[in-house]
C-alpha cells in the first residue's frame, strides 16, 4: 500500500511528465555550473523532470517498492527530508564532477581556438566527440592535406565551438538520484530482505542489491562510453548521501523531527 510521501511524489512525477516539453526540460532541467542557463532553482526542478517514459516508470518503480517502508519506519516529514536530501546532494555531485570535467574540456577548447591545426583538431575529436568521427573521417582527411586551409580551420573551429556549447548546455533531468538514495536506505535498513528480481526472476537480498548497484555505478561513472548518457555520478551522489545521513541518524538517540 502506498504511503502518503511516496504517493505524493509519484502523483507530482507523473503530472510533471504529462506537461513536460523540451523547452521546459532546457529551462527546468539541471545545467552545468559554466553554462548561462545554469539557476539555482534548478537543483530542484530537475528532480522531477524525465527524458521519456522508460526514464520516468523505472524510477517511479523504485520509488513504489522501496519507498514505502522506509516512509514507515520514519514517518512522512522524515522520510521527504531524506528523499529531498539525497536528490539535492545528488545534484551536487554530479555538478561537480561536471564543472572539474567541463574546466579540463574548455582547456582543451581553448587550446585548439589559439592553435587550429589539423592534428589537434583530431585529438580534439577523439577524446571529445569519437562517435562522430566516421561522418568527420573525410574533412580531417582533406584539412590535413590542406593545414592552412582557412575555410577548414573556420569548419573545425566551428565544430569544436559547437560541441562546447552542447556539452555545457546539456540539462540533467530526473529522480534518479533521489532514488538511489531511497535504495540505499532500504539495503542498510533491511539488508536481509529478500527481492525477487525481474530479470532473472530469482531472490536477492537488498544488501547484495544495493552493493551491485553501487559497484556498477562507480564502475560505469568512471568508464562510461561517451554515448552513454546516463549521469552516473547522480546516482553515486544520492547512494553516497543517504549513507551519510542514515549512519547519522542511526548514532542519534532522539529523532529530530
Amino acid at each position: 500500500m502506498l504511503t502518503p510521501v511516496v504517493r505524493t511524489l509519484i502523483l507530482l512525477n507523473v503530472l510533471a511528465f504529462v506537461f513536460t516539453s523540451q523547452p521546459v526540460i532546457e529551462q527546468f532541467g539541471l545545467h552545468s555550473f559554466l553554462s548561462d542557463k545554469f539557476q539555482p532553482l534548478q537543483f530542484l526542478t530537475h528532480m522531477f523532470l524525465h527524458a521519456g517514459f522508460g526514464h520516468i516508470f523505472s524510477n517511479m518503480i523504485g520509488l513504489f517498492v522501496f519507498g514505502p517502508m522506509l516512509e514507515r519506519v520514519w514517518g512522512s516529514r522524515r522520510f521527504l527530508f531524506f528523499y529531498m536530501f539525497c536528490g539535492l546532494g545528488a545534484a551536487l555531485l554530479y555538478l561537480g564532477v561536471n564543472y572539474y570535467e567541463m574546466s579540463r574540456v574548455y582547456a582543451l577548447v581553448e587550446e585548439y581556438r589559439a592553435n587550429p591545426t589539423p592534428d589537434a583538431f583530431w585529438g580534439f575529436v577523439e577524446s571529445q566527440a569519437s562517435a562522430a568521427y566516421d561522418q568527420l573521417e573525410g574533412f580531417i582527411d582533406a584539412y590535413t592535406k590542406n593545414p592552412d586551409n582557412q575555410s577548414f580551420q573556420r569548419q573545425s573551429l566551428s565544430f569544436v565551438n559547437g560541441r562546447w556549447e552542447r556539452l555545457i548546455d546539456s540539462p540533467m533531468v530526473g529522480a534518479s538520484g533521489a532514488i538511489f538514495g531511497v535504495i540505499m536506505a532500504f539495503g542498510l535498513l533491511f539488508p536481509n530482505t529478500e527481492l525477487l528480481l525481474l530479470f532473472p526472476p530469482i531472490p536477492v537480498k537488498a544488501k547484495y542489491l544495493v552493493l551491485f548497484y553501487g559497484a556498477y555505478e562507480v564502475y560505469s561513472g568512471l568508464y562510461q562510453a561517451q554515448s552513454d548518457n546516463v549521469a552516473h555520478f547522480a546516482h553515486i551522489g544520492g547512494m553516497l548521501f543517504a549513507f551519510i545521513l542514515v549512519k547519522y541518524w542511526g548514532s542519534q538517540r532522539k529523532m529530530f523531527f
